[in-house]
């Protein structure tokens, strides 16, 4: 069982979970957006960081002293405290590299209209003390780092974007689960990297993971019940039929264009404003109607208009 106790803080204090030698500290809310959940693994011969959020930056020493960088996928929230580490080695995806390598990398992962680019990269800037790592190196599924003592396991698991991976820390049954976050938004499939139809299979291989304790980036935490994590595994992956539905229920109300059905909005209200939100719900109703269309559920016809079938 994981013994809790706060780490001191320039705001309030972190809460901290310690399982053998994997240590996790919660961010605000849980981690939710923007923040998120710093894993660190201290192995006999190297302490290393999964990922980085803003909560990184009010962590200290035991944040502060890693000697190695492993990132579940590349995204401004999880690049949040790599301006902390400047001289610590950076392991990304290889389907992810370009993305770290440099912002135009990043921008065209997110696949944003050029016009949002200066806004976007300022708020990135701003809000998560976004640097890129040019120096950052490619790792590909199955990669093992052996730290002494324990070692950390790949498993790619796309659809977030091209190359979001799953970390097992070993003894210990650990998953870090990235943003495969069971949160109640449901999984996010946005970028110009991302896949629906791979975040379906990444659902449901995530559970084939041999672990006894996941962690979540966002929003979640710590699962220490396999029963529980089932629950809300099955309850995130019904998102994706949520929305198929959704998109039917527009259609039957009247026959639309890919752009009405984006300004109807899938994942976001209406009056939610940011610089990716119009690209975001396009890559992402588009995915769906191709799966529609594909499986005979709504037909399109030579002008762009959607109808159920």
């Amino acid at each position: 069982m994981a013994s809790l106790a706060a780490e001191s803080t320039a705001r309030p204090p972190l809460q901290r979970a310690d399982f053998g030698r994997v240590s996790v500290f919660l961010g605000e809310k849980n981690g939710k957006y923007p923040d998120g959940n710093q894993v660190m693994v201290r192995g006999s011969d190297t302490l290393v960081a999964l990922d980085t959020p803003i909560a990184s930056n009010y962590i200290g020493p035991a944040f502060d002293s890693a000697e190695l960088v492993v990132m579940s996928h590349v995204h401004e929230d999880h690049m949040a405290g790599l301006h902390r580490l400047p001289h610590a080695p950076v392991h990304v995806h290889e389907a992810d590299l370009a993305a770290a390598h440099s912002w135009e990398g990043l921008a065209a992962a997110y696949g944003t209209a050029e016009a949002a680019l200066p806004a976007m990269l300022a708020k990135f800037e701003s809000e998560f003390f976004y640097a890129p790592r040019p120096d950052a190196t490619g790792y590909g599924d199955g990669q093992v780092w052996d730290l002494g003592q324990v070692r950390i396991r790949a498993f790619h698991m796309p659809g977030h974007t091209a190359g979001h991976t799953a970390l097992l820390i070993e003894p210990e049954g650990i998953a870090f689960i990235g943003d495969i976050d069971l949160s109640g938004f449901g999984p996010y499939y946005g970028d110009a990297s991302s896949s629906l139809g791979d975040f379906r299979r990444s659902i449901a291989r995530v559970a084939e993971i041999p672990a006894q304790v996941w962690v979540t980036f966002h929003h979640r935490g710590i699962y220490t019940e396999r029963e529980r994590f089932l629950d809300d595994l099955a309850a995130y992956g019904a998102k994706l039929d949520e929305r198929d539905g959704r998109l039917l229920e527009l259609l039957r109300s009247s026959p639309k264009t890919l752009e009405q059905l984006v300004a109807c909005r899938l994942l976001y209200p209406v009056d939610y404003q940011e610089p990716w939100v119009v690209d975001c719900e396009t890559r992402t109703i588009s995915q769906h109607l191709e799966e529609l269309v594909a499986d005979g559920r709504a037909r399109v016809d030579e002008e762009g208009v959607y109808r159920p079938a």
